[in-house]
Formats: structure tokens, C-alpha cells, sequence
């Protein structure tokens, strides 16, 4: 083990730290209030959000898997239906779909950007297909125009799931901004991170605001009348006010993140067998995830272990795969590109206060390890 000062994958002390009277402030000023639930710091950063998103309306939940599930069930999404989706993701993303009541039918991925393969997705729809989930991954967004298309051609929705891509843009357009809906996560790693649970659902349609703010709270409108069959998922009033702190320094973030980026593309390009992150044109990769490729990853993974690098493997099991959703009656082979990348992909420490030391670090050991092992 090396006697190097580690190298943490991802650090919240290191953002915290330097702010910490400011966020204490806010949490104090939310308990100084009076109204700890559903009140103003919600309804602030909801604005906010939707305004950094380019959309008109957002309406903050408890957490990014209740994002995408009300995003489902507002449009009408339930039983008998099926969403296509990808299974190179988290487990959320089907969890959510499933929570809906709805089957997910999972298409490929392109190798090189780990997102949606367009170019399957038309092949896999039927009669019941009511929504396309594009997962949105690492940071880059898939490739939302043809998606748009097939969307409105095929009489069918889509919903974006940005969990991983807050900050990032596809010809202009944010995350989030799409869609019908997006659905968004703010647990505590994430490129706009909360202290805890958080998340948030974009749209443009003001109905459909309307839908989303009755589904988070027991379907009311009202004070005890339920218009329809509804849940308890209200953003906390302390998670906005956090949340509010930490948004106008997302573009900051981002920037920081797309400079370690640019450091580990110039030194890690050519290395022996890594393939390093492709960025679509056109697109803005926020780097949430700075995910290479390589046939000896495990190797690699122990070899920085050794050094006091920490790293990730987003994600090792593919969800079709997993034995909780061996019910869908996926096999080995079914997905093979989805199945080959949680085989070879390694996610490299990537925070905005990395210390540039530490990014040359890691470059360095990784330049010695394919060094060492010709």
C-alpha cells in the first residue's frame, strides 16, 4: 500500500467545509421560520431550478426515484404499459418504472457514450408502449432529437431521467428540458448535490405541473381532499434552502469538472488499451463521471487500490441481469454491449475540489500500470 497521501473518488467534507457557516445559517433559517414543510425555501428553489433548466415549471420531491415515478404516473403510465429504457443504469431508473406499474423493455447502448442506442428503440415498441426513459448517463445527455421524433410519430412520451446530468446540454437545451418530463436527482455525490435525500421533476406543460404538485402530496389539491390517488413525497424545506446555496455554483462546478476532464484526456490519451470518454458533438459533458474503458479493469482497479486511489465501477451488473428482475425473462447475451461494458468500465476520482495534484496522480499511476504490464 502506498504511503501517498489517498486519493478519495469523491470527498463532501472538501465542498462542505468552506461553506459550512453559510449552510448552517440556512438551516437555521429554516427552523427560525415556522413552517418546516411545503413553504417557502421549496417553492424558491423550485423556481430557481426551472429557471436554470430552461423550463417553466418544477416541482421538488423527496428523492430522484419518487421523480421518476410520479413523472410516470402523471402521464398516465400504469399497468399493462411498457417503457424502454436501458439496463446499463442504476437500479432506481427500473424501480421506478415498476413502481408505476409498468414493464421496462430494455434496448442496447452505443459502447463509445454508454447511452441509449437510438437506433433499436423503434424496433422495440409495440401497442403498449407508452413512454421512452432515456437515462441520461455519466453526465452527457443521449441523443434527444431522433428520440423526440419517434416520440411524436409513435404517439408516445418521454421522460428524462437526469439524475446523472444536471449542468449538462444537448445542442443547447439542458437536461431536463426535453422531454415531457425530467426527473432529477440530488443525493449528496451529485454534480448539484443535497444533504440527504432530494430531487426534483421539469416540465413545460402547465397541467402537468398541476398533475406532479397533486402526486406529491396525497393527490390534493386542497386541504384533506384527495382529487386522486396520490403519495407523500414533498422536497424538505431544509433540502431546498440547502439546494438553493449550492445552485448558482453549478456552472463553476461544471467548468472545474470538464478542466480535470481535459487533464485526464491529455494524459491519459494513448494508454494502453483505454478508451476514454467520448463526448457527442454538439453535447456538453458535465463529467458527473470521468468512466474509461479497458479489457485488464480489475487489474487496473487493485493496482490504484495499492496506490491510495480510490475508484468506481458504474455499474458492475447490468439490471437485466440481476436476480431481482429475473422476472422479465432477460438471458446473458440479450444486451451485449451493455453486458461488455460493466465487464471493462472503471470511473476515475472526478469532484470539483480534486486537487489538480491528485488528478496528475492518478494519471501517473496509470500511465505505470500499462508501463509495467507490456
Amino acid at each position: 500500500m502506498s504511503s501517498a497521501e489517498p486519493v478519495r473518488y469523491w470527498d463532501y467534507l472538501a465542498a462542505y467545509e468552506p461553506r459550512r457557516d453559510e449552510y448552517l445559517r440556512a438551516v437555521d433559517r429554516v427552523f427560525s421560520s415556522g413552517r418546516l414543510v411545503m413553504g417557502q425555501e421549496v417553492a424558491a428553489f423550485e423556481e430557481a431550478i426551472a429557471a436554470y433548466c430552461g423550463t417553466g415549471y418544477a416541482v421538488g420531491v423527496n428523492s430522484g426515484t419518487d421523480a421518476l415515478t410520479l413523472a410516470l404516473k402523471a402521464l398516465g403510465v400504469g399497468a399493462g404499459d411498457e417503457v424502454i429504457s436501458v439496463s446499463n443504469t442504476a437500479v432506481p431508473t427500473v424501480a421506478a418504472i415498476r413502481a408505476a406499474g409498468a414493464t421496462p423493455v430494455f434496448v442496447d447502448v452505443e459502447e463509445d457514450t454508454f447511452l441509449i442506442d437510438v437506433s433499436q428503440v423503434e424496433g422495440a415498441m409495440n401497442g403498449r408502449t407508452r413512454c421512452i426513459l432515456p437515462v441520461h448517463l455519466c453526465g452527457q445527455m443521449a441523443d434527444m432529437a431522433p428520440l423526440v421524433e419517434i416520440a411524436k410519430r409513435r404517439g408516445v412520451r418521454i421522460v428524462e431521467d437526469c439524475a446523472q446530468a444536471c449542468g449538462a446540454s444537448y445542442r443547447g437545451s439542458r437536461a431536463g428540458s426535453l422531454g415531457d418530463i425530467g426527473a432529477f436527482s440530488f443525493y449528496p455525490t451529485k454534480v448539484l448535490g443535497a444533504f440527504g435525500d432530494a430531487g426534483v421533476m421539469t416540465t413545460a406543460d402547465p397541467e402537468l405541473a398541476a398533475r406532479l404538485r397533486r402526486l406529491r402530496f396525497y393527490g390534493m389539491e386542497g386541504s384533506y381532499y384527495a382529487e386522486e390517488e396520490g403519495f407523500n413525497s414533498r422536497l424538505d424545506e431544509v433540502q431546498a434552502a440547502l439546494l438553493s446555496l449550492a445552485l448558482p455554483r453549478v456552472e463553476k462546478a461544471v467548468e472545474k469538472r470538464r478542466e480535470l476532464a481535459q487533464l485526464y484526456d491529455q494524459g491519459l490519451a494513448g494508454v494502453g488499451d483505454l478508451a476514454l470518454p467520448a463526448v457527442r458533438e454538439g453535447c456538453r459533458h458535465q463529467f458527473y463521471l470521468y468512466t474509461v474503458r479497458t479489457g485488464r479493469r480489475d487489474e487496473l482497479q487493485e493496482y490504484l487500490r495499492g496506490e491510495g486511489i480510490e475508484t468506481r465501477i458504474n455499474y458492475p451488473h447490468p439490471v437485466h441481469l440481476m436476480r431481482g428482475y429475473a422476472f422479465l425473462g432477460y438471458r446473458e447475451g440479450d444486451l451485449p454491449v451493455t453486458e461488455r461494458l460493466a465487464r471493462s468500465i472503471l470511473s476515475l476520482p472526478m469532484y470539483p475540489e480534486l486537487p489538480r495534484r491528485h488528478a496528475e496522480r492518478v494519471v501517473e499511476a496509470v500511465r505505470a500500470f500499462f508501463r509495467g504490464s507490456r
